[in-house]
């Protein structure tokens, strides 16, 4: 996806997330009462935009920005699983030491990597950060085919051999974290950590939490489309946040709702991060572990969630399941957590799956029952 796309797609989030000046009483003397906004579009960060708003503005607001963006390039950089840095020990280090020896990570990389492993279990084996290999074809193929695209051309596809000879690569039962020594080790030099499904949303509400210990009246952070809302707006109205109409080029949304204080909303879908093969068709970068291939079932999965990390996970492993299923995975994490998850799945009209819902334009949306009341639709 272009910058200039992107640009679009965060501009039409942050106006339904409600940028507009808020009027509540400063918290310092010399605030304004406007908001402070910051979109950042070149960020460096988990290779997407950041934006950030924090209202009332005061004193501190540009440093908050500026503090969560250096902790959010901190985890980006722990989290990189393609480049090395200097003095760092991060994904890429556990990865290229595989059948060699333990690494001695930070302790935000053994978190991370927990959260990751019980959301396998939440999932039944269908959330898989160990998938590595596969993901690591996909990759180069969508790379290659992204270029291609630019040019003109449609880019090849891997092949079902080529994706089967790995697909054994992988397993939890291959990766051993030792928390007291503070290493993360691959026993198998052919298993590799693909944690893009997790790290964006993991970092979002780590840094988030963070902020909310500063005392931030309201606002939000925005990382490539991992929302996380900072409290409530001051004239106490909910956020609305919308939810993107996968065939619109400028980011318009094609169904919003409400959103209570300190809550997440995290969009997986399949029109960024994809090429166009030689047959025609698109290939989304979300893996189907049963396939092997992109997942076709939904355009996008939109998660309701408390935890930005959460609902990363969540809206990755509901795109490569039916909506029965990912029900079933929704209810395993809400028995386990004790916490409510919502979620919204954009699929054709063909492939309703038997589910209730609303046809929307060109697009059928289902919903978790929770939510069906509050849901807004353009």
């Amino acid at each position: 996806m272009t910058k200039k796309n992107i640009c679009k797609i965060v501009l039409s989030a942050l106006l339904l997330t409600g940028c507009s000046a808020n009027t509540a009483p400063a918290s310092s003397a010399s605030a304004s009462t406007e908001a402070y906004k910051n979109t950042n579009l070149d960020a460096g960060i988990f290779d997407t935009t950041y934006a950030y708003q924090e209202a009332p503005k005061t004193d501190e607001s540009a440093e908050h920005y500026q503090s969560s963006l250096t902790a959010l390039k901190e985890y980006s950089d722990l989290y990189d699983i393609y480049n090395n840095y200097d003095g760092i020990n991060n994904l890429k280090t556990i990865n290229d030491n595989a059948g060699i020896q333990p690494v001695k990570v930070d302790q935000k990389i053994i978190d991370m990597l927990k959260l990751a492993k019980q959301f396998y279990v939440y999932s039944d084996g269908e959330f898989d950060i160990t998938m590595g290999a596969v993901l690591k074809i996909w990759h180069t193929y969508r790379e290659n085919g992204i270029t291609l695209n630019e040019q003109g051309q449609n880019g090849p596809i891997p092949s079902q051999e080529e994706l089967d000879a790995v697909k054994t690569e992988s397993g939890w039962d291959k990766v051993i974290i030792d928390e007291d020594a503070s290493t993360v080790y691959i026993t198998d030099a052919a298993v590799s950590l693909d944690v893009g499904g997790i790290a964006k949303g993991y970092a979002t509400e780590q840094v988030a939490a963070d902020l909310e210990k500063q005392n931030i009246s309201g606002g939000y952070v925005n990382v490539g489309r991992n929302i996380r809302l900072l409290g409530a707006k001051a004239d106490g109205s909910q956020w609305r946040i919308g939810i993107t109409n996968p065939g619109s080029s400028t980011g318009e949304s094609l169904v919003a709702l409400d959103v209570d204080p300190s809550y997440s909303v995290v969009t997986s879908g399949d029109y960024e991060r994809y090429y166009t093969g030689t047959d025609g068709n698109r290939y989304s970068h979300i893996i189907d572990p049963q396939t092997l291939f992109p997942a076709t079932y939904y355009h996008s999965v939109t998660i309701i969630a408390d935890d930005s990390g959460v609902a990363d996970c969540l809206s990755t492993t509901l795109f490569t399941m039916s909506v029965a299923d990912g029900k079933k995975a929704l209810a395993a994490y809400e028995a386990a957590s004790g916490k409510k998850v919502s979620a919204v799945w954009i699929m054709d009209p063909d492939k309703t799956q038997n589910e209730t819902g609303k046809t929307e334009g060109s697009y059928f949306v289902t919903y978790t029952d929770d939510i069906k009341d509050d849901l807004i639709w353009y």
